[in-house]
């Protein structure tokens, strides 16, 4: 893939979360990686949507160095990074401030998998990091929002392949995928999901998640060498 290819996926995908609702002004941010060369492009810090153009779409290396731009990258550049090199099988990261996925963050709770809706893309409940500690914050801040995602997952031994999304406690979610336009995608299903799941705990409070032999059929059915949802070519 070239630069402006690279540059011009990256810039499209950040237009979708602002299509879909799920950014306003400045908020939130996608990325995409090349893994052959190493170069990461993302959204600008500070640029709103309607003045973003494929141009402006800032290239950096795995270490963060800017490698061409005249803007800064986005803040959470750092958070993406930390995926990046942990999470070898991701091409593309994206962030959010949603209405549903955010409160469920401010809240510090799992999105809970209370049906086969969500069963079919995350498997099993949502992760939400612990609040973030000082020693953390004043070390890197934007570095250890993506040290604590890792954690969460190591601690919960969480597959990153099937679980492409994480809450990050008092603030808000990533997703991830195979390239920006996944993550995107998945940002979009994360907010419905949330959305039903405040609606379904609403109704019901002490609903307990979905039995693990549905949860399996549905996400298998989607996914993985047995997989039959959709047609084959």
């Amino acid at each position: 893939m070239s630069i402006d290819e690279l540059k011009e996926k990256v810039y499209e995908a950040n237009m979708e979360l602002n299509r879909r609702n799920l950014v306003i002004y400045t908020f939130g941010n996608v990325s995409q990686i090349d893994r052959k060369s190493g170069v990461v492009a993302i959204k600008p810090s500070g640029v709103d949507y309607d003045k973003l153009n494929p141009d402006d779409i800032v290239l950096v290396d795995l270490q963060g160095n800017i490698i061409d731009s005249r803007l800064n990258p986005s803040s959470d550049t750092k958070t993406h990074l930390r995926l990046y090199n942990k999470f070898s099988q991701i091409g593309g990261i994206a962030h959010t401030h949603s209405k549903y996925a955010t409160s469920f963050a401010q809240a510090n709770l799992t999105i809970k998998c209370l049906g086969t809706t969500h069963a079919d893309y995350f498997y099993s409940d949502i992760p939400c990091t612990d609040v973030i500690s000082d020693e953390m914050l004043f070390k890197d801040y934007e570095d250890m929002t993506g040290e604590l995602i890792i954690d969460k997952f190591i601690k919960e031994e969480a597959d990153y392949l099937k679980m492409k999304a994480c809450l990050v406690a008092c603030h808000g979610p990533f997703t991830w995928g195979e390239d920006a336009s996944e993550a995107v995608f998945l940002s979009v299903v994360l907010e419905e999901i949330a959305r039903i799941n405040y609606l379904t705990q609403s109704l019901n409070p002490d609903i307990k998640s979905i039995k693990k032999t549905l949860l399996d059929k549905h996400y298998f059915r989607k996914h993985g060498d047995g997989s039959y949802y959709g047609q084959k070519d």
